[in-house]
């Protein structure tokens, strides 16, 4: 197994495993540490049935359903990742964390492209939360240690279909702003766009403010990032604990479609 980084910071590239065979131990002990130390796994030339892409995410945990899954396709453990030029949005455009509305968000997702858009484009962005933590000031960190925010299904689904959701349909919980990875025991940022709503404890005013510095740092700090240019039947796993993605919709009217698992985490996020 070769493996290649993508920044100093996040992201390696794994050249010389075959991801629809049978993993022995080693290999997968291999997969998970880098998964760890990079925190987003490029695997390019994958060669992937559903049946395949869901049986390598077991091998991490069970596998989760999306709230926001109403493909009607009568499997609820794919999100299918699907957009055309008749798409009056697409998913992910924007820096997030997946379901972070959920008692236990994903610990990962895995995203197999299998059509990318013929005049190019359709990249993703990774934004390592980690280093988001440790570029702050002392005093900001004291400032966030402690505080908890509310993150909210119901913003997606009204950006996704302006109008509001059904009642109970989405869930909606608290977690805290620094968490701390339950297998790496490092401190890092949890909050972001797609979900929180706002911080606990503090007037609208100063949960308002004190957002928009955190989220405006994390998408303006290029030293946070790596890109990912994909190639048809390259599959993709993050770290859903500790980065965030931002799919870039700039492909418009080419299409673009991938097939999505994540793995629910055996544990909520904790400070």
């Amino acid at each position: 197994m070769e493996i290649t980084p993508l920044t100093p910071h996040l992201g390696a590239e794994i050249r010389g495993v075959d991801l629809s065979a049978p993993l022995d131990n080693e290999t997968f002990s291999g997969i998970h540490q880098a998964f760890l130390d990079w925190s987003v796994l490029v695997f390019r030339d994958q060669d992937l049935s559903r049946d395949q892409h869901k049986d390598f995410g077991r091998k991490f945990g069970k596998l989760h359903t999306h709230p926001m899954n109403h493909q009607g396709d009568g499997d609820d453990e794919i999100l299918l990742v699907k957009t055309t030029k008749d798409s009056a949005y697409t998913a992910g455009n924007g820096w997030h964390t997946d379901v972070t509305c959920d008692e236990y968000p994903p610990m990962g997702s895995m995203l197999y492209i299998k059509e990318v858009p013929g005049s190019g484009g359709g990249d993703t962005l990774y934004a390592n939360m980690y280093l988001a933590y440790e570029m702050l000031s002392e005093t900001m960190k004291d400032m966030l240690d402690g505080l908890v925010a509310v993150h909210d299904g119901a913003i997606p689904y009204v950006g996704a279909y302006m109008s509001t959701p059904p009642e109970g349909g989405y869930p909606r919980h608290e977690h805290p702003v620094v968490a701390t990875h339950p297998e790496t025991g490092r401190k890092l940022l949890y909050v972001n766009s797609g979900f929180t709503s706002h911080i606990k404890d503090l007037t609208p005013q100063e949960s308002k403010a004190l957002l928009t510095f955190l989220l405006h740092h994390i998408a303006t700090t290029p030293r946070l990032t790596c890109r990912v240019a994909w190639e048809p039947n390259t599959l993709t796993f993050w770290d859903n604990r500790c980065t965030q993605h931002h799919a870039i919709w700039d492909y418009y009217p080419n299409s673009r479609y991938g097939e999505r698992v994540s793995i629910v985490a055996a544990e909520r996020p904790a400070a």
